[in-house]
């Protein structure tokens, strides 16, 4: 069986364009993050191949987002009998790859890191640079300072956080965010 794994960073993105004109009888898709450890589909996927079957996937990047990990999941997959084909950079996976095909799949791997490394480094320095400008301001705080120290007032006299959760329309964690003493002497602004 052909077996199709797609995965987008977020509910917007186009999952068709990843697999368009590949013929494939079954495909599992996440719309997660490929930082993140819990993608279910991916799960799925792992469970339901069998020895035989062909598992096809756009580019390396959209299995894993580091080496270890993409090493990790064509090894399991490989190891099961199923082969491992990756459409962008034409390479297929057996587990009785000669060693040029580890090699290539280490390099490839390692260069799709390297990539992703680079992009986030740039937006750091994008989010610097702006923020010099004043471009960038971050969030805006949830409560005003005259709320906030309300909160703090109230919280310190033994309100329970919950209940001042609910009437402020803040989670819980931004109650304590608020309480927290590096927060009160920096004046009142929230992160």
């Amino acid at each position: 069986m052909r077996v199709g794994y797609v995965r987008v960073s977020s509910l917007d993105q186009n999952t068709v364009r990843q697999l368009d004109g590949v013929t494939i009888e079954r495909v599992f898709t996440d719309k997660a993050s490929g930082k993140d450890t819990t993608r279910p589909k991916l799960d799925e996927l792992l469970v339901f191949v069998r020895d035989g079957d062909t598992v096809i996937v756009h580019s390396m990047d959209r299995l894993a987002r580091n080496l270890d990990d993409l090493r990790r999941l064509v090894r399991t997959l490989t190891g099961k009998g199923v082969r491992v084909e990756f459409v962008k950079e034409q390479l297929t996976f057996t587990g009785e790859d000669v060693p040029m095909a580890t090699l290539l799949l280490s390099v490839m791997g390692a260069f799709a890191e390297f990539e992703r490394a680079l992009i986030l480094e740039r937006q750091r320095e994008g989010i610097a640079v702006a923020k010099q400008r004043g471009a960038y301001t971050g969030r805006k705080p949830a409560l005003t300072d005259d709320q906030a120290r309300q909160l703090r007032e109230r919280a310190a006299a033994g309100e329970r956080k919950s209940a001042l959760a609910v009437e402020f329309g803040i989670s819980r964690e931004t109650v304590y965010a608020y309480i927290r003493p590096e927060h009160t002497a920096a004046g009142g602004t929230h992160r």
